[in-house]
């Protein structure tokens, strides 16, 4: 597993670096002496143990856009809390990535406001000054390509973009021409609006590889939706867990995450890769600037990139940022590795300026060609 690919090939391309402020020489600062909204480092707060003191003493954390069954956060959380006694405050799990960025918008100054960020590409790259810098004391064990130089945000987690089907009601598709056909009559969804999830937006980028199209302008993978549309096939649903479980959405454009998690639970749903190109993409973790718990944000940073919480990724069949440092360090949950395999195919992932144009051709065109 990833052992011959290098993980870098499959990241985004790093953004432009912002110098970071030298930690103080000296004494080491008591945690009450420390601003916690600017430290850049634990050892702005004299080491992880200060810092888990920090994040105890404010004793809560907001998280926002999280559901239990993606990517396995529901536990992720969970350990969260059992391991530091931090209250994690789950908000609006199935919002988009955008609506993230409105949320610290609206809720900014507010003890409900969210303290990190999980955001896809695409509006990760155009919300920077809603982030906060930080590297974790494990920063060397995550590539250079999958990170924002000063630690604005990181890459934590990908999958390839899939397709799940309820296998009682519709046939497998094979390829996206299938799911033109009458079969699949208001069958198919998206999870999300893709000019604000990620997800939907990685949606329209696979529908664009798949029809020869590029990664910088998703015109292609618009017109196949415009397409699908036309034929009555498309449903203008946001896909869910619980759309899924009801028959609603029979046919879901996900990431294969999520796909294979409602896989272990709904009666006849049923996940399939595309054969050809395959596109993948990962989610970003960031650090509101704003955050009202900021040690904790900084403690949630530190516990993401943990091989305790990477390898929960794995459990929830994600493929964690840090995964070769895993294998080679032994530290990797053989079992669940083994139960997810290997990401196969022609794999590609947008740079930073593919998914900026892309996501400029989107906001010209979705609208338009959906009705």
């Amino acid at each position: 597993m990833f052992k011959k690919r290098n993980l870098a090939a499959l990241a985004i391309v790093a953004g432009a670096a912002i110098t970071l402020s030298a930690c103080a020489g000296g004494s080491t600062p008591a945690a009450s002496d420390v601003d916690a909204a600017t430290a850049t480092s634990a050892e702005d707060f004299g080491g992880l143990d200060a810092l888990v003191a920090a994040a105890q003493a404010e004793g809560q954390l907001n998280v926002i856009a999280l559901p239990d069954n993606w990517a396995n956060y529901g536990a992720i959380k969970a350990l969260f809390e059992e391991k530091y006694g931090i209250t994690v405050n789950s908000a609006d799990p199935d919002i988009s990535s955008a609506e993230e960025i409105a949320a610290a918008d609206n809720l900014k100054g507010q003890d409900t406001a969210p303290d990190v960020f999980d955001l896809g590409t695409a509006v990760t790259l155009d919300s920077l000054d809603y982030f906060a810098p930080y590297q974790v004391a494990n920063w060397s064990e995550i590539p250079d390509a999958n990170k924002e130089a000063t630690g604005l945000w990181v890459n934590d987690y990908t999958g390839s973009m899939s397709i799940g089907y309820d296998s009682n009601s519709v046939p497998a598709p094979t390829s996206l021409d299938d799911l033109l056909k009458s079969e699949y009559k208001g069958a198919v969804a998206l999870n999300g609006d893709p000019t604000q999830a990620g997800a939907a937006f990685a949606a329209v980028g696979l529908a664009t590889v798949q029809s020869g199209g590029t990664l910088d302008d998703f015109t292609p993978g618009i017109e196949f939706f415009q397409k699908l549309n036309a034929a009555g096939n498309f449903l203008p649903v946001d896909a869910t867990a619980a759309t899924i479980a009801s028959g609603e959405t029979k046919v879901v454009f996900d990431w294969s995450y999520n796909n294979l998690a409602v896989a272990a639970t709904v009666d006849g749903w049923k996940v399939t890769t595309l054969p050809g190109t395959v596109y993948t993409s990962f989610y970003n973790q960031a650090i509101s600037k704003d955050a009202p718990h900021p040690a904790a944000a900084r403690l949630w940073q530190e516990f993401i990139y943990s091989a305790e919480a990477q390898n929960l990724f794995i459990v929830g069949g994600a493929y964690p940022v840090t995964i070769q440092t895993l294998q080679d360090a032994g530290t990797v949950d053989t079992k669940a590795l083994e139960a997810l395999g290997e990401l196969k195919g022609d794999l590609v992932t947008p740079t930073a300026k593919q998914a900026e144009d892309a996501a400029a051709t989107l906001a010209a065109k979705w609208a338009a060609a959906i009705g």
